[in-house]
């Protein structure tokens, strides 16, 4: 029997790509700035969840990154800013950064199809004042990444409208999933509790929330 790799048919070029795609229209490229605009500023600053890609040695990463609508600050339009709050402490996305400073956000709004990419090159930054003046309920962030900007330009609603993201209706149950506990238990092949850290974890989660 053939392997997927001897029956799929590869595009192996960028020309390959272009003849199957086609060019960009004019709206794809002239979106993309080098700096935020204030219609742009608008989205960052209305947004509480944000995706942060970063690459090093061991690979890729793809973080989640949520706080309230706004925290990540707007500079000036060729600077942001984002606090690391308490976590797991893998920093898997930090250590990525100190290797290969390239990062890419991927801003959400709730109840808006239209999403915000941002690429760029960052740093970190444990400076006191800094932190602190990302404080939430008295207690400042752990670090703070400051981003350069390089790339802004929005993504156009189609995958939000095909996904139904924020349409109640096809909200997904959670209990009809895996819960934390159980994937740890059975990943850990049983030296974790599994129902032991579902129970704790909501008021584990509210003592570390910031």
């Amino acid at each position: 029997m053939d392997s997927v790799d001897d029956r799929e048919k590869r595009v192996a070029t960028a020309e390959e790509l272009e003849a199957l795609y086609g060019k960009p229209g004019e709206a794809s490229l002239v979106k993309e700035l080098d700096h935020v605009i204030p219609e742009y500023a608008a989205f960052i600053e209305a947004s509480p969840f944000v995706a942060l890609a970063t690459g090093g040695a061991d690979g890729l990463d793809c973080s989640p990154r949520g706080d309230r609508a706004g925290f990540v600050r707007i500079v000036d339009p060729y600077t942001l800013m984002m606090p690391d709050r308490r976590g797991n402490n893998r920093a898997d996305s930090l250590k990525n950064v100190i290797e290969d400073p390239r990062v890419g956000l991927l801003f959400l709004v709730p109840g808006s199809g239209t999403t915000l990419r941002v690429n760029g090159r960052a740093h970190i930054s444990v400076d006191p004042a800094l932190c602190d003046s990302f404080a939430v309920e008295g207690k400042p962030a752990r670090s703070v990444l400051v981003i350069a900007v390089e790339k802004v330009y929005f993504q156009c609603a189609r995958a939000v409208h095909r996904s139904e993201l924020w349409n109640a209706d096809r909200h997904v149950d959670p209990k009809s999933l895996p819960t934390p506990g159980r994937i740890l238990e059975v990943t850990s092949r049983a030296r974790i509790d599994g129902d032991a850290y579902d129970r704790e974890w909501p008021d584990r989660a509210k003592k570390s929330m910031w």
